[in-house]
């Protein structure tokens, strides 16, 4: 089911796990920055712009996820 942008993305961070491709994001909501993280390995230092292709994929694709979740990862 598709993550739906509205106006939770302005009040909590947002995580979003799109297992077709082993990856996870996490929408910081205070900095507006999207982080990624691949299966198995750390979170990106670096942001992820917003027209990233995967990031959208994701949010049409994918599942939110919880924090827990994000970091179980």
């Amino acid at each position: 089911m598709p993550v739906a942008k509205g106006p939770h993305f302005n009040e909590r961070d947002i995580y979003v796990d799109y297992p077709f491709e082993d990856v996870c994001f996490r929408w910081c909501y205070k900095s507006q920055m999207i982080c990624r993280k691949f299966y198995g390995e750390m979170e990106s230092t670096e942001a992820i712009p917003h027209d990233n292709g995967l990031w959208n994929e994701a949010l049409l694709s994918g599942n939110e996820i919880t924090e827990y979740d994000y970091n179980s990862k």
